[in-house]
């Protein structure tokens, strides 16, 4: 039997990341997928000056090299109202395919080792985790996603409706004018939103999303959905076109066991009021791959409070920012504060990029403008 330190269970962006911190504090690390990378992986492609913050912790300072900046984010509220800012810090829009790939080469330069398998059975002993018979570890990370194997060896089920959405993303012609990110959300089927985020090569990663609410969502309803709100794309003219889940960190399974840790999506770390992921998931996997190569037999009560000291009150206010979200007036006021309030959209962009936490006085200004146009 094979036997390692640390064994993460899938190779995107938070077990790369929890690869990387296994191997700076030391351990020997086996990052499994069941994947050859490159590979492609459905998702808005968008990545935050903050994600970039944690791989550069890392010794990862050039995952966006080559990529031109986006300086720029547009809202548009259900009820029409847009505000368009410079980002604090620009964003990039890299596909998947190619960052991924950049982690997983700097994951294995750093001496860890990649091998394609599918995981099928996991069994937790007292002084090891064994996987398929085959592995030993002293620990494990489970980042493998959405449908997380790991995740469910430990006993949790997906996220049900209410805190799952499903999206479609594809590939399109970037639109004329101003190099910005858009989110131009639903007045119909809120909470729904599609955007368009530009590469810098003359195509933008386009999609469309929305929070599944208990009947099934079909891929026409999709693509209605994205020509809807994007009328700039055309028929058939975006390409590459898949649809993938997104589990909502309104409904997180306990974040381990033991010697087992969850990361990224695998532990429903997707923004509620954005989609947005890879931030959690590069962040939750650097402390995952520390605990878990640092104190193994006690890895999941050390990272649940790690994640709890770092991203505990930001998780707590993004949750209860998705749920006033539900009410379109309350987006409307809060795309218009921003407009008229530089202060106002920092927040929002802190809260729905980065870890930030919702202000009383940005809720005062939100709230005024809701009485306002009440």
């Amino acid at each position: 039997m094979d036997e390692y330190d640390v064994v993460v269970v899938g190779a995107g962006p938070a077990g790369s990341a929890a690869a990387l911190a296994a191997r700076r504090a030391g351990a020997s690390v086996l990052l499994l997928d069941r994947a050859d990378f490159p590979r492609d992986k459905a998702c808005g492609d968008g990545i935050a000056a903050h994600t970039l913050d944690v791989l550069a912790e890392l010794g990862v300072p050039d995952a966006v090299a080559g990529f031109a900046p986006v300086p720029a984010l547009r809202l548009v509220a259900p009820g029409g109202v847009e505000c368009a800012r410079p980002l604090p810090r620009a964003a990039y829009t890299v596909p998947r395919r190619v960052f991924d790939a950049r982690l997983v080469v700097a994951a294995v330069a750093a001496g860890a080792q990649l091998r394609r398998h599918t995981v099928r059975r996991i069994e937790a002993r007292d002084d090891r985790v064994v996987i398929d018979g085959v592995l030993s570890a002293r620990a494990v990370v489970g980042a493998d996603g959405a449908g997380s194997t790991v995740r469910r060896a430990l006993g949790h089920p997906n996220n049900p409706d209410g805190h799952l959405a499903i999206a479609i993303r594809g590939y399109a012609p970037a639109a004329a004018g101003p190099v910005e990110q858009q989110i131009v959300t639903s007045g119909a089927e809120w909470p729904a939103y599609a955007w368009s985020f530009p590469i810098g090569d003359g195509r933008a990663n386009v999609g469309y999303g929305e929070v599944l609410r208990g009947f099934p969502v079909s891929r026409t309803r999709l693509l209605d959905g994205l020509h809807a709100l994007l009328p700039g794309v055309a028929t058939g003219t975006a390409t590459d076109l898949r649809a993938h889940h997104l589990p909502l960190s309104t409904r997180r399974p306990p974040p381990g066991r033991g010697r087992i840790v969850l990361a990224g999506d695998a532990l429903s770390l997707v923004n509620p009021f954005t989609g947005e992921g890879i931030f959690y998931a590069v962040l939750s996997g650097a402390l995952a791959g520390t605990v878990t190569a640092g104190t193994p037999h006690r890895a999941a009560a050390r990272y649940a409070d790690l994640l709890r000291r770092r991203l505990g009150r930001h998780l707590r206010h993004s949750s209860a920012v998705a749920r006033l979200a539900r009410y379109r007036r309350v987006v409307d006021a809060a795309v218009r504060a921003a407009g008229e309030d530089e202060r106002v959209f920092r927040v929002m962009v802190e809260l729905g990029l980065g870890d930030g936490v919702l202000d009383l006085r940005t809720a005062r200004r939100i709230g005024g403008g809701l009485a306002a146009h009440g």
